[in-house]
């Protein structure tokens, strides 16, 4: 519903004309439509983001640790299963700030403190922009180098 005011208004001849119904402007809402309402993200949606940030690195060459990688793996080849973004990831999320713990696996030969620093910095980013959530800390757990001679552990499907 609007207000409606009457405008009567007079002509050359000094007839009144017929009233007119005009609208006044009126602000509704109250303020920065930002700040009506309030949005939750959930865990899951951090973890994904950390997980893709986190393989995005170079020198990393998986996450979890070894069972759940083994899991994982079996899980990956079941028809339907999908590839879990989110293995080796934890994550609290708080109402404007969220804390994570990320367990990978690096190549050998890396430097595993640039890896790592790299890995931090990389997930920061990535979930600060697409949440505006502050990261506060982002644990990383190294809990496997990936040798050159080791045979892959998720070797890829005979099926085409």
């Amino acid at each position: 519903m609007s207000d409606m005011t009457q405008n009567r208004t007079q002509n050359a001849e000094g007839e009144f004309e017929p009233p007119v119904q005009t609208r006044k402007n009126i602000k509704r809402g109250g303020g920065d439509p930002a700040t009506r309402g309030r949005t939750t993200i959930a865990d899951g949606v951090v973890e994904k983001i950390a997980g893709m940030a986190a393989r995005e690195v170079v020198g990393v060459y998986a996450m979890g640790s070894g069972l759940s990688r083994t899991f994982g793996a079996v899980r990956d080849r079941v028809p339907g299963g999908a590839k879990s973004v989110t293995r080796g990831v934890k994550v609290e999320v708080g109402e404007v700030q969220t804390a994570l713990d990320l367990e990978i696996v690096v190549d050998y030969g890396v430097a595993i403190a640039d890896v790592a620093q790299a890995v931090r910095e990389n997930v920061i980013a990535a979930v600060e922009r697409m949440t505006a959530l502050e990261v506060v800390e982002v644990n990383i757990a190294v809990s496997d180098v990936k040798l050159p001679e080791e045979a892959d552990e998720e070797p890829e499907s005979r099926l085409q």
